[in-house]
């Protein structure tokens, strides 16, 4: 059975810089796979969550929403089945809880990290 876990975020001041990390076990073919860092602010349903940054199969290809475009580094270690969100000079706009999954979204939703940026 696949299991995501996202964990490392926290409360944090504005500007400072958190990194999170996600493991996705029990899958063999992680490294097939786009996958991307996703936002659910207070307020919002699971729905509405927004995908933040993403990253192909490989690694080499990269996207990041305007709003964190500069600021957030998204990374992957396919060897440790791991995607990394490196989020530097964090706004209290970036709170809220952070999930990662497939582009296709084909695991099951993890419990997710918060992060809270107080300012």
């Amino acid at each position: 059975q696949v299991q995501v876990e996202e964990s490392g975020g926290g409360l944090v001041q504005a500007g400072d810089s958190v990194m999170l990390s996600c493991v996705v076990s029990g899958r063999r073919t992680f490294d097939k796979y786009a996958m991307g860092w996703f936002r659910q602010v207070p307020g919002k349903e699971r729905e509405e969550r927004e995908c933040v940054a993403t990253i192909n199969y490989s690694g080499d290809t990269t996207y990041y929403t305007d709003s964190v475009k500069g600021r957030f580094t998204i990374s992957r270690d396919n060897v440790k089945n791991t995607v990394y969100l490196q989020m530097d000079s964090l706004k209290p706009e970036d709170t809220g809880v952070y999930y990662c999954n497939s582009l296709d979204l084909r695991y099951s939703w993890g419990q997710g990290t918060q992060v809270t940026v107080s300012s």
